[in-house]
């Protein structure tokens, strides 16, 4: 496991000018960088238990080390059975010193517990170079004691970045440590 400020430093005399010479980028500022993390928990429509949502919130203060914010419905849709003002979601956003924590844990740690693990999908980049993560549940963190789990959920992570295209996005994280499966390395 590589310390935050080795990874930064590794970021910064090592990938930076890798890219700007990729890439042909002149100012430093241009080259693409980890805005912010956005974790995202949908809350299914039948979970009418106050307890279990609360569950959820302490297994994703656990996990991120930050309080989540509660989404509320909108409106209300009989088909889904939500009523509006009620909670259907979590979410967290992580910027700075906890973000670079929760990336080394997810690179390094989180997705090796996970089951059949076999590296990530090279196509999960949007227009805009964002990386999106989907985890079936929450018990490849290691702050997650299986024994003490009252409810499993999964959730969403998505890598905010600042690149000028997904090619550089791609580039950039592979750099630092994401796992793409070989096949989606071209």
């Amino acid at each position: 496991m590589i310390t935050m400020s080795t990874l930064i430093q590794k970021i910064q005399k090592e990938i930076y000018p890798k890219l700007k010479s990729t890439f042909g980028i002149e100012n430093i500022n241009a080259v693409p960088k980890i805005q912010k993390i956005v974790i995202n928990v949908g809350i299914r429509s039948d979970l009418k238990d106050a307890k279990a949502v609360e569950n959820i919130v302490e297994d994703l203060k656990l996990i991120t080390g930050q309080a989540p914010v509660k989404t509320l419905a909108k409106k209300s849709i009989a088909s889904f059975k939500t009523r509006e003002g009620q909670v259907v979601g979590l979410m967290v956003t992580l910027r700075g010193t906890r973000m670079n924590q929760f990336l080394d844990k997810l690179f390094n740690v989180t997705l090796a517990r996970v089951r059949d693990f076999r590296g990530l999908p090279g196509n999960a980049f949007d227009a805009s170079g964002n990386y999106s993560i989907g985890l079936k549940d929450q018990l490849a963190f290691p702050e997650i004691l299986p024994d003490n789990v009252k409810q499993v959920f999964g959730m969403q992570v998505t890598i905010v970045t600042r690149a000028n295209t997904p090619e550089q996005a791609k580039e950039f994280l592979k750099l630092i440590g994401l796992p793409i499966k070989k096949e989606d390395n071209g």
